[in-house]
Protein backbone atom coordinates (compact mmCIF):
# COMPACT_ATOMS: atom_id res chain seq x y z
CA UNK A 1 0.00 0.00 0.00
CA UNK A 2 2.85 2.33 0.75
CA UNK A 3 3.83 2.06 -2.99
CA UNK A 4 0.01 3.32 -3.60
CA UNK A 5 0.12 5.73 -0.84
CA UNK A 6 3.47 7.49 -2.98
CA UNK A 7 1.85 8.32 -6.03
CA UNK A 8 -0.19 10.89 -4.91
CA UNK A 9 1.11 14.07 -3.59
CA UNK A 10 -0.55 15.44 -0.17
CA UNK A 11 -0.66 18.93 -2.08
CA UNK A 12 -1.91 17.32 -5.26
CA UNK A 13 -5.47 16.31 -6.48
CA UNK A 14 -3.87 14.40 -8.96
CA UNK A 15 -1.59 11.58 -8.59
CA UNK A 16 2.23 11.77 -9.79
CA UNK A 17 3.34 10.28 -12.65
CA UNK A 18 6.64 8.53 -12.50
CA UNK A 19 9.52 7.30 -15.16
CA UNK A 20 11.48 5.02 -13.64
CA UNK A 21 12.51 1.23 -13.91
CA UNK A 22 9.71 0.25 -12.24
CA UNK A 23 7.38 2.18 -14.58
CA UNK A 24 9.65 0.74 -17.38
CA UNK A 25 9.22 -2.76 -16.58
CA UNK A 26 5.43 -2.87 -16.25
CA UNK A 27 5.22 -1.29 -19.59
CA UNK A 28 6.00 -4.91 -21.42
CA UNK A 29 3.27 -6.54 -19.24
CA UNK A 30 0.49 -6.72 -21.75
CA UNK A 31 2.99 -6.83 -24.65
CA UNK A 32 2.51 -10.59 -25.12
CA UNK A 33 -1.27 -9.69 -25.33
CA UNK A 34 -0.75 -6.53 -27.96
CA UNK A 35 2.00 -7.31 -30.29
CA UNK A 36 0.90 -10.64 -32.20
CA UNK A 37 -2.36 -9.43 -32.80
CA UNK A 38 -1.15 -6.00 -33.93
CA UNK A 39 1.43 -7.63 -36.42
CA UNK A 40 -1.63 -10.30 -37.13
CA UNK A 41 -4.17 -7.67 -38.64
CA UNK A 42 -1.36 -5.66 -40.50
CA UNK A 43 -0.36 -8.75 -42.09
CA UNK A 44 -3.79 -10.24 -42.64
CA UNK A 45 -5.59 -7.05 -43.99
CA UNK A 46 -2.90 -5.20 -45.80
CA UNK A 47 -2.72 -2.55 -42.67
CA UNK A 48 -0.34 0.42 -43.21
CA UNK A 49 2.09 -0.26 -40.14
CA UNK A 50 3.41 3.67 -39.61
CA UNK A 51 -0.27 4.38 -38.99
CA UNK A 52 -1.27 1.28 -37.05
CA UNK A 53 1.98 1.87 -34.82
CA UNK A 54 1.96 5.41 -34.14
CA UNK A 55 -1.98 5.58 -33.66
CA UNK A 56 -1.68 2.46 -30.97
CA UNK A 57 1.27 4.51 -29.72
CA UNK A 58 -0.47 7.64 -29.22
CA UNK A 59 -3.78 6.13 -27.88
CA UNK A 60 -1.33 4.69 -24.74
CA UNK A 61 -0.24 8.38 -23.83
CA UNK A 62 -3.15 9.65 -24.05
CA UNK A 63 -4.98 7.26 -21.77
CA UNK A 64 -1.67 7.23 -19.29
CA UNK A 65 -1.64 11.06 -19.19
CA UNK A 66 -5.44 10.89 -18.89
CA UNK A 67 -5.83 8.29 -16.13
CA UNK A 68 -2.26 8.50 -14.41
CA UNK A 69 -2.11 4.81 -13.44
CA UNK A 70 -1.69 1.83 -15.48
CA UNK A 71 -4.69 2.01 -18.09
CA UNK A 72 -3.46 0.95 -20.94
CA UNK A 73 -4.74 0.53 -24.12
CA UNK A 74 -5.50 -2.99 -26.14
CA UNK A 75 -6.63 -3.58 -29.59
CA UNK A 76 -10.40 -5.27 -30.14
CA UNK A 77 -9.87 -8.91 -29.78
CA UNK A 78 -12.47 -10.77 -31.19
CA UNK A 79 -12.24 -7.75 -34.18
CA UNK A 80 -8.70 -8.55 -34.46
CA UNK A 81 -9.65 -12.83 -34.83
CA UNK A 82 -12.08 -12.42 -36.99
CA UNK A 83 -9.65 -9.91 -39.11
CA UNK A 84 -6.79 -11.97 -38.72
CA UNK A 85 -8.73 -15.63 -39.47
CA UNK A 86 -11.24 -14.03 -42.19
CA UNK A 87 -8.48 -11.69 -44.15
CA UNK A 88 -10.83 -8.66 -43.82
CA UNK A 89 -9.83 -5.90 -46.17
CA UNK A 90 -8.27 -3.14 -43.97
CA UNK A 91 -11.11 -0.58 -45.16
CA UNK A 92 -13.71 -2.68 -43.52
CA UNK A 93 -11.69 -2.71 -40.15
CA UNK A 94 -11.87 0.93 -39.76
CA UNK A 95 -15.32 1.19 -40.51
CA UNK A 96 -15.92 -1.76 -37.74
CA UNK A 97 -14.60 0.65 -35.23
CA UNK A 98 -15.79 3.60 -35.97
CA UNK A 99 -19.28 1.22 -35.29
CA UNK A 100 -17.94 0.39 -32.17
CA UNK A 101 -17.14 3.89 -31.30
CA UNK A 102 -20.43 5.23 -31.90
CA UNK A 103 -22.19 2.57 -30.41
CA UNK A 104 -19.90 2.87 -27.19
CA UNK A 105 -20.67 6.52 -26.99
CA UNK A 106 -24.22 5.62 -27.21
CA UNK A 107 -24.00 3.21 -24.25
CA UNK A 108 -22.29 6.54 -22.39
CA UNK A 109 -24.05 9.54 -23.12
CA UNK A 110 -27.62 7.70 -22.52
CA UNK A 111 -26.31 5.71 -19.19
CA UNK A 112 -27.05 2.33 -20.60
CA UNK A 113 -23.31 1.16 -19.89
CA UNK A 114 -24.23 2.34 -16.03
CA UNK A 115 -27.02 0.67 -16.31
CA UNK A 116 -25.57 -2.87 -17.40
CA UNK A 117 -23.07 -2.91 -14.43
CA UNK A 118 -25.74 -2.34 -11.86
CA UNK A 119 -27.80 -4.92 -12.53
CA UNK A 120 -24.41 -7.71 -13.51
CA UNK A 121 -23.27 -8.63 -10.14
CA UNK A 122 -19.90 -8.71 -9.20
CA UNK A 123 -19.19 -12.54 -9.00
CA UNK A 124 -20.06 -12.73 -12.72
CA UNK A 125 -17.62 -9.62 -12.99
CA UNK A 126 -15.18 -11.93 -11.31
CA UNK A 127 -16.35 -14.94 -13.92
CA UNK A 128 -15.51 -13.15 -17.24
CA UNK A 129 -11.57 -11.55 -15.63
CA UNK A 130 -11.05 -15.95 -14.49
CA UNK A 131 -12.33 -16.43 -18.23
CA UNK A 132 -9.95 -13.91 -19.78
CA UNK A 133 -7.21 -15.14 -17.49
CA UNK A 134 -7.92 -18.59 -18.28
CA UNK A 135 -7.87 -17.63 -22.58
CA UNK A 136 -4.77 -15.59 -21.84
CA UNK A 137 -2.72 -18.18 -20.30
CA UNK A 138 -3.80 -21.23 -22.74
CA UNK A 139 -2.90 -19.24 -25.56
CA UNK A 140 0.69 -18.90 -24.04
CA UNK A 141 0.85 -22.71 -23.26
CA UNK A 142 -0.28 -23.79 -26.34
CA UNK A 143 0.97 -21.60 -28.82
CA UNK A 144 4.01 -18.91 -27.97
CA UNK A 145 6.16 -21.36 -25.62
CA UNK A 146 6.58 -24.07 -28.05
CA UNK A 147 6.83 -21.89 -31.33
CA UNK A 148 10.52 -22.21 -31.38
CA UNK A 149 10.87 -25.62 -30.41
CA UNK A 150 13.39 -26.90 -28.15
CA UNK A 151 15.23 -23.73 -28.27
CA UNK A 152 11.94 -22.49 -27.17
CA UNK A 153 11.35 -24.30 -24.38
CA UNK A 154 14.50 -23.63 -22.82
CA UNK A 155 14.28 -20.06 -23.41
CA UNK A 156 10.88 -19.96 -21.43
CA UNK A 157 12.13 -21.76 -18.42
CA UNK A 158 14.95 -19.49 -18.35
CA UNK A 159 12.13 -16.39 -18.24
CA UNK A 160 10.18 -18.36 -16.22
CA UNK A 161 12.91 -18.55 -13.19
CA UNK A 162 13.53 -14.74 -13.88
CA UNK A 163 9.82 -14.16 -13.23
CA UNK A 164 9.58 -15.96 -10.02
CA UNK A 165 12.16 -15.24 -8.33
CA UNK A 166 11.78 -11.61 -9.54
CA UNK A 167 8.58 -11.22 -9.40
CA UNK A 168 7.01 -8.26 -7.22
CA UNK A 169 10.69 -7.15 -6.44
CA UNK A 170 10.90 -3.29 -7.00
CA UNK A 171 14.48 -2.83 -7.30
CA UNK A 172 15.02 -5.83 -10.07
CA UNK A 173 11.76 -6.08 -11.78
CA UNK A 174 11.24 -9.09 -13.88
CA UNK A 175 9.79 -7.90 -17.10
CA UNK A 176 13.22 -6.17 -17.69
CA UNK A 177 15.39 -8.91 -17.41
CA UNK A 178 12.81 -11.29 -19.17
CA UNK A 179 12.94 -8.55 -22.30
CA UNK A 180 16.88 -8.08 -21.68
CA UNK A 181 17.23 -11.48 -22.15
CA UNK A 182 14.61 -12.01 -25.22
CA UNK A 183 16.85 -8.92 -26.91
CA UNK A 184 20.17 -11.23 -26.43
CA UNK A 185 18.61 -14.35 -28.13
CA UNK A 186 17.06 -12.05 -30.93
CA UNK A 187 20.10 -10.07 -31.72
CA UNK A 188 22.42 -13.62 -30.89
CA UNK A 189 20.59 -15.81 -33.37
CA UNK A 190 17.91 -14.37 -35.59
CA UNK A 191 18.48 -10.58 -36.30
CA UNK A 192 21.22 -8.79 -37.27
CA UNK A 193 22.01 -5.12 -37.16
CA UNK A 194 21.84 -4.76 -41.22
CA UNK A 195 18.53 -5.57 -41.12
CA UNK A 196 17.21 -2.49 -38.17
CA UNK A 197 19.71 0.20 -40.13
CA UNK A 198 17.47 -0.94 -43.48
CA UNK A 199 14.20 -0.53 -42.03
CA UNK A 200 15.45 3.37 -40.28
CA UNK A 201 12.79 5.88 -41.99
CA UNK A 202 9.96 8.92 -41.04
CA UNK A 203 6.91 7.98 -41.41
CA UNK A 204 3.43 9.39 -40.57
CA UNK A 205 -0.24 8.03 -40.00
CA UNK A 206 -2.59 8.05 -43.47
CA UNK A 207 -5.77 9.87 -43.28
CA UNK A 208 -8.27 7.93 -44.11
CA UNK A 209 -12.49 8.80 -44.71
CA UNK A 210 -14.29 5.49 -44.02
CA UNK A 211 -17.45 4.93 -46.33
CA UNK A 212 -20.93 4.24 -45.72
CA UNK A 213 -20.59 0.77 -47.03
CA UNK A 214 -17.53 0.09 -45.30
CA UNK A 215 -18.86 1.14 -41.70
CA UNK A 216 -22.44 -1.20 -42.76
CA UNK A 217 -20.21 -4.03 -43.20
CA UNK A 218 -17.51 -3.51 -40.55
CA UNK A 219 -21.06 -2.88 -38.14
CA UNK A 220 -22.14 -6.01 -38.88
CA UNK A 221 -19.20 -8.21 -39.29
CA UNK A 222 -17.13 -6.72 -36.24
CA UNK A 223 -18.97 -4.47 -33.81
CA UNK A 224 -21.86 -6.53 -33.38
CA UNK A 225 -19.49 -9.85 -32.13
CA UNK A 226 -17.17 -7.79 -30.58
CA UNK A 227 -19.52 -5.79 -27.90
CA UNK A 228 -20.43 -8.42 -25.62
CA UNK A 229 -16.71 -8.80 -25.06
CA UNK A 230 -16.39 -5.00 -24.51
CA UNK A 231 -18.78 -5.18 -22.11
CA UNK A 232 -17.36 -7.75 -20.66
CA UNK A 233 -13.90 -7.16 -20.39
CA UNK A 234 -13.13 -3.72 -21.43
CA UNK A 235 -15.84 -1.79 -18.87
CA UNK A 236 -17.07 -3.95 -16.16
CA UNK A 237 -14.11 -6.13 -15.68
CA UNK A 238 -11.76 -3.17 -16.09
CA UNK A 239 -13.68 -1.16 -13.84
CA UNK A 240 -13.37 -3.81 -11.35
CA UNK A 241 -9.74 -4.53 -11.86
CA UNK A 242 -9.23 -0.82 -11.12
CA UNK A 243 -11.44 -0.88 -7.82
CA UNK A 244 -8.85 -3.73 -7.20
CA UNK A 245 -5.70 -2.36 -7.49
CA UNK A 246 -6.22 1.36 -7.17
CA UNK A 247 -9.38 2.23 -5.57
CA UNK A 248 -8.00 5.81 -4.98
CA UNK A 249 -7.90 6.10 -8.18
CA UNK A 250 -10.46 4.07 -10.14
CA UNK A 251 -13.08 5.44 -12.73
CA UNK A 252 -16.02 5.31 -13.16
CA UNK A 253 -17.79 3.26 -15.93
CA UNK A 254 -18.69 6.05 -17.84
CA UNK A 255 -15.09 7.90 -17.73
CA UNK A 256 -13.78 4.41 -19.05
CA UNK A 257 -16.50 3.81 -21.93
CA UNK A 258 -16.61 7.64 -22.71
CA UNK A 259 -12.33 7.01 -23.31
CA UNK A 260 -13.09 3.57 -25.50
CA UNK A 261 -15.38 5.42 -27.65
CA UNK A 262 -13.15 8.56 -28.17
CA UNK A 263 -10.52 6.28 -29.14
CA UNK A 264 -12.73 4.53 -31.77
CA UNK A 265 -13.97 7.92 -33.10
CA UNK A 266 -10.20 9.13 -33.91
CA UNK A 267 -8.54 6.13 -34.83
CA UNK A 268 -10.43 5.32 -38.44
CA UNK A 269 -9.75 8.86 -39.67
CA UNK A 270 -5.58 7.78 -39.53
CA UNK A 271 -5.28 4.68 -40.17
CA UNK A 272 -5.11 2.98 -36.50
CA UNK A 273 -6.95 -0.20 -35.76
CA UNK A 274 -10.03 -0.28 -33.23
CA UNK A 275 -9.05 -0.47 -29.52
CA UNK A 276 -10.09 -0.65 -25.63
CA UNK A 277 -9.12 -0.61 -22.45
CA UNK A 278 -8.54 -4.03 -20.73
CA UNK A 279 -8.38 -5.32 -16.89
CA UNK A 280 -5.65 -8.01 -18.45
CA UNK A 281 -3.79 -4.64 -19.60
CA UNK A 282 -4.25 -3.33 -15.98
CA UNK A 283 -3.00 -6.43 -14.05
CA UNK A 284 -0.02 -7.38 -16.96
CA UNK A 285 1.10 -3.57 -15.82
CA UNK A 286 0.65 -3.91 -12.18
CA UNK A 287 2.24 -7.14 -11.79
CA UNK A 288 5.21 -6.16 -13.30
CA UNK A 289 5.78 -3.27 -11.22
CA UNK A 290 3.36 -0.28 -12.86
CA UNK A 291 1.66 1.77 -10.10
CA UNK A 292 1.29 5.14 -12.39
CA UNK A 293 0.45 6.17 -15.77
CA UNK A 294 4.23 6.51 -16.85
CA UNK A 295 4.39 2.56 -17.57
CA UNK A 296 1.61 3.32 -20.02
CA UNK A 297 3.25 6.70 -21.54
CA UNK A 298 6.60 4.39 -21.86
CA UNK A 299 4.80 1.62 -23.79
CA UNK A 300 3.44 4.00 -25.84
CA UNK A 301 6.42 6.02 -26.59
CA UNK A 302 7.81 2.63 -27.90
CA UNK A 303 5.00 2.08 -30.57
CA UNK A 304 5.53 5.98 -31.29
CA UNK A 305 9.35 5.00 -32.12
CA UNK A 306 8.75 1.50 -34.06
CA UNK A 307 6.08 3.47 -36.10
CA UNK A 308 7.59 7.08 -36.97
CA UNK A 309 11.55 5.63 -37.55
CA UNK A 310 11.74 1.63 -37.87
CA UNK A 311 8.01 0.84 -39.39
CA UNK A 312 9.04 -0.01 -43.49
CA UNK A 313 11.10 -2.99 -41.39
CA UNK A 314 8.44 -3.40 -38.60
CA UNK A 315 7.52 -6.78 -39.66
CA UNK A 316 10.92 -8.39 -40.23
CA UNK A 317 11.97 -6.76 -36.96
CA UNK A 318 9.45 -8.07 -35.24
CA UNK A 319 9.35 -11.23 -36.45
CA UNK A 320 12.66 -12.33 -35.18
CA UNK A 321 11.51 -11.63 -31.14
CA UNK A 322 11.29 -14.79 -29.39
CA UNK A 323 7.52 -15.92 -28.96
CA UNK A 324 8.54 -17.78 -25.79
CA UNK A 325 9.41 -14.81 -24.18
CA UNK A 326 6.15 -13.20 -24.93
CA UNK A 327 4.27 -16.24 -23.86
CA UNK A 328 5.62 -16.33 -20.03
CA UNK A 329 4.51 -12.51 -20.14
CA UNK A 330 1.26 -13.26 -21.54
CA UNK A 331 1.36 -16.44 -19.17
CA UNK A 332 1.92 -14.37 -15.85
CA UNK A 333 -0.78 -11.60 -16.82
CA UNK A 334 -3.46 -14.55 -17.09
CA UNK A 335 -2.42 -15.53 -13.81
CA UNK A 336 -3.06 -12.37 -12.23
CA UNK A 337 -6.59 -12.11 -14.11
CA UNK A 338 -7.49 -15.70 -12.68
CA UNK A 339 -5.80 -14.94 -9.11
CA UNK A 340 -8.35 -12.42 -8.73
CA UNK A 341 -11.02 -14.14 -8.34
CA UNK A 342 -10.08 -15.07 -4.55
CA UNK A 343 -11.57 -11.31 -3.99
CA UNK A 344 -15.12 -12.23 -4.10
CA UNK A 345 -17.12 -11.32 -1.36
CA UNK A 346 -18.39 -15.10 0.00
CA UNK A 347 -15.81 -17.35 -1.86
CA UNK A 348 -17.70 -20.12 -0.19
CA UNK A 349 -21.01 -19.67 -1.85
CA UNK A 350 -20.00 -17.89 -5.03
CA UNK A 351 -16.85 -19.20 -6.27
CA UNK A 352 -18.29 -22.15 -8.05
CA UNK A 353 -20.88 -19.72 -10.32
CA UNK A 354 -17.55 -17.35 -10.73
CA UNK A 355 -15.20 -20.42 -12.06
CA UNK A 356 -18.28 -21.71 -14.29
CA UNK A 357 -18.80 -18.28 -15.85
CA UNK A 358 -15.25 -18.19 -16.64
CA UNK A 359 -15.05 -21.83 -18.43
CA UNK A 360 -18.48 -20.51 -20.68
CA UNK A 361 -16.79 -17.38 -21.08
CA UNK A 362 -12.96 -18.91 -21.99
CA UNK A 363 -14.67 -22.11 -23.89
CA UNK A 364 -17.78 -21.57 -26.27
CA UNK A 365 -18.28 -19.29 -29.40
CA UNK A 366 -19.94 -15.83 -28.45
CA UNK A 367 -18.62 -16.89 -24.68
CA UNK A 368 -18.87 -13.52 -23.44
CA UNK A 369 -22.14 -12.89 -24.02
CA UNK A 370 -23.46 -15.83 -22.93
CA UNK A 371 -21.71 -15.33 -19.79
CA UNK A 372 -23.22 -11.97 -19.48
CA UNK A 373 -26.75 -13.75 -19.50
CA UNK A 374 -26.15 -16.86 -17.91
CA UNK A 375 -24.16 -14.94 -14.96
CA UNK A 376 -27.17 -13.43 -13.40
CA UNK A 377 -29.31 -16.69 -13.50
CA UNK A 378 -26.68 -18.83 -12.34
CA UNK A 379 -26.11 -16.30 -9.22
CA UNK A 380 -30.51 -16.04 -8.50
CA UNK A 381 -30.44 -19.93 -8.55
CA UNK A 382 -27.86 -20.23 -6.52
CA UNK A 383 -29.04 -17.67 -3.97
CA UNK A 384 -32.66 -19.84 -3.67
CA UNK A 385 -30.94 -22.68 -3.40
CA UNK A 386 -28.35 -21.49 -0.26
CA UNK A 387 -28.98 -22.47 3.13
CA UNK A 388 -30.51 -19.14 4.29
CA UNK A 389 -33.36 -18.85 1.92
CA UNK A 390 -34.77 -22.42 2.38
CA UNK A 391 -38.43 -22.32 3.19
Amino acid sequence: MSALRATKSPHSLRPRIRFDRNELAGAFGDIGTDLPLIVGMILAAGLDSASVLIMFGAMQVLTGLIYRFPMPVQPLKAMAAIVITGKLAGDVLYGGGLAVGVLMLLLTVTGLVVWLARIIPTVVVRGIQFGLGLQLATLALRQYVPADGRNGYVLAAFAFLITIVLLGNRRFPAALFVIALGALYAFGFTLDLSTVAGSFGFAVPRLHVPAWSDILAGLVLLAIPQIPLSLGNSILATYQSAQDLFPDRAPGFRKISGTYSLMNLINPFLSGIPTCHGSGGIVGHYTFGARTGGSVVLYGAFYLILGVLFSSGFDRIIRVFPLPILGILLLFEGLGLMTLVRRLEDPAKDLGVALLVGLIAAGLPYGYLIGLIAGPLLVALNRRRSPGNAA
